[in-house]
């Protein structure tokens, strides 16, 4: 049983990784998951986004690092990150994350710090428009920019188009959420995809109480600037 337990998982990891194989000349692979949730493969080691569901859609590699961004159900689930994590994974978050962990590294917005060789800064993640601003308010998520094998990895959190964004520098990828009421428009993101010029840009957490955000007219939009890639994943099935 053990044996056909192991294979199984060995299955669904050879899945996840034909999922999003990087370019040639890339060693960093991003697997999506669902919706928020995703993995970072690198040689520094393996890091897990905003962790939910089933603990083995992840596969059977040891997280080096568990990043949480925000307290909503679709970012944290303490029994998906109990299960991923072992003895030496690095479990981050901001405080209301730890507090209802019960455990982990608090990173508050605009701190920096380093776990082996994974850098990661805590970048402020919030609502601007009046009608959206009970959903993040500002301080008590993050969203990260992780730097782990030379590349500088931005992850957007739920947030709207904010200066802390538009002012970012020197991004090789970057994971953008657009989804109403809960964030922003596909045309905010797309503004400030335009500001600050990541190299790749992933749509992601683009699923809203009404439907699917139009990631194709995000796409269109950011088009205008041939210096910038955009990439889609499967985030939904």
């Amino acid at each position: 049983m053990r044996q056909f337990v192991a294979v199984i998982a060995l299955l669904v990891m050879f899945a996840l990784t034909m999922i999003a194989q990087p370019k040639q000349g890339e060693s960093v692979i991003f697997t999506p998951i669902s919706h928020a949730s995703f993995v970072i493969q690198a040689p520094a080691g393996m890091i897990c986004v905003d962790p939910v569901g089933d603990a083995k859609a992840y596969g059977i590699t040891v997280p080096a690092i568990i990043l949480i961004t925000d307290i909503h159900g679709d970012h944290l689930s303490p029994e998906t990150v109990a299960s991923l994590k072992k003895g030496n994974t690095s479990v981050i978050g901001p405080k209301a994350v730890v507090d209802k962990l019960g455990y982990g590294t608090i990173m508050n917005n605009g701190e920096k710090a380093t776990f082996g060789k994974v850098t990661i800064e805590a970048i402020p993640m919030y609502n601007l428009t009046a009608e959206r601003m009970k959903f993040h308010e500002k301080g008590r998520g993050n969203g990260y920019v992780v730097t782990v094998d030379g590349k500088r990895i931005y992850i957007s959190g739920d947030t709207e188009d904010i200066p802390e964004m538009r002012g970012l520098k020197t991004i090789d990828y970057a994971f953008v959420c657009m989804n109403l009421p809960y964030t922003m428009t596909p045309e905010q993101a797309a503004s400030a995809v335009l500001e600050f010029k990541p190299k790749v840009v992933f749509p992601y957490h683009y699923r809203g109480t009404g439907g699917f955000s139009d990631v194709e007219a995000f796409k269109k939009l950011v088009s205008a600037n041939k210096s910038i890639e955009v990439r889609m994943l499967k985030w939904y099935e």
